[in-house]
């Protein structure tokens, strides 16, 4: 795993997932060609992390191919963190030890109800909806495209949620998080 990933894994796992999508973004940027990640991604690092970089993409390549979302969708190593974040989620909102991040949940639910209605995936995740929802504003800015007020507020509510649920995450994972007591 490459220096960034592994830093933003251990602190902050929703900054961990929109990296990773990033990644994979990055990589069907570059046709999940190992010569044009090389040129375009590769030869931008020190020489000395070109090698640890090199394994790395050539790992998430081959996953990809292997995975079938060369094209689009998710790596399950991806998809994993989305299941496990649901799972801390339902145990979360199921237990009354936790009425603000219920609170959290609640005040973005309408919004994650109306994307879901919007992108057709009623099927889909709700968190993976919030991710997709975030990762769209952080291309749209990425791009200097103006976001609307109602998209804004939106995307508060949500990022408010989901930086609950990632701090319970952290806590979950270092033993600190007692939802059974």
């Amino acid at each position: 795993m490459n220096q960034i990933a592994q830093q933003l894994k251990e602190k902050n796992i929703a900054e961990y997932l929109i990296y990773m999508w990033q990644e994979e973004d990055l990589i069907r940027a570059n046709h999940c060609e190992p010569e044009e990640i090389e040129a375009n991604v590769i030869a931008r690092y020190p020489e000395d992390q070109r090698p640890a970089m090199r394994e790395w993409y050539g790992n998430l390549i081959t996953m990809m191919g292997e995975e079938g979302v060369r094209e689009k969708g998710h790596l399950q190593i991806n998809k994993n963190v989305i299941i496990n974040l649901t799972e801390l989620h339902n145990a979360l909102t199921s237990s009354p030890k936790f009425p603000f991040y219920s609170a959290a949940y609640f005040k973005a639910l309408p919004f994650i109800v109306e994307l879901r209605n919007k992108n057709g995936k009623k099927e889909e995740p709700e968190l993976e909806t919030c991710f997709e929802a975030l990762y769209g504003v952080f291309l749209l800015r990425l791009q200097k495209k103006t976001i609307s007020e109602a998209t804004a507020k939106a995307v508060e509510a949500i990022t408010s949620f989901l930086s609950m649920l990632a701090n319970y995450y952290d806590k979950d994972r270092k033993g600190e998080l007692k939802l059974d007591e």
